[in-house]
């Protein structure tokens, strides 16, 4: 059996020179841009791509409303607190007058039974 033989300047030169012809075949075979197996898998990537895009936009729309929807609970919320709250007041302003009516009604009693 014969050794290793190690390749000289020459064969890899050689080496070189065969990888980048076969790498250059390898491009020249494949198809161009007019070719329509390349057309159809362009619009095919490019019918998937507007197909993404117009799911993205209903996604958006869908949580642009789901956000106004949740705008117009908390404002309809906010109302009903501001709503209860003034009720709240009323009840208690005329729940103090009603208060200081008797009061004052008691004392006017008891300066009435004085004279």
């Amino acid at each position: 059996m014969s050794g290793f033989r190690e390749p000289g300047f020459a064969d890899r030169q050689k080496a070189a020179q065969d990888a980048r012809k076969n790498l250059l075949n390898k491009f020249k075979s494949q198809p161009g841009p007019d070719d329509p197996a390349v057309a159809a898998r362009r619009a095919e990537r490019e019918a998937l791509a507007a197909k993404r895009a117009e799911a993205k936009a209903a996604r958006e729309a869908e949580k642009a409303e789901q956000k106004r929807i949740e705008e117009e609970a908390k404002a309809a919320e906010a109302a009903r607190i501001a709503r209860e709250a003034q009720e709240a007041a009323e009840r208690q302003a005329a729940l103090e007058a009603e208060q200081k009516a008797k009061r004052d009604a008691r004392y006017a009693a008891r300066k009435a039974k004085r004279k």
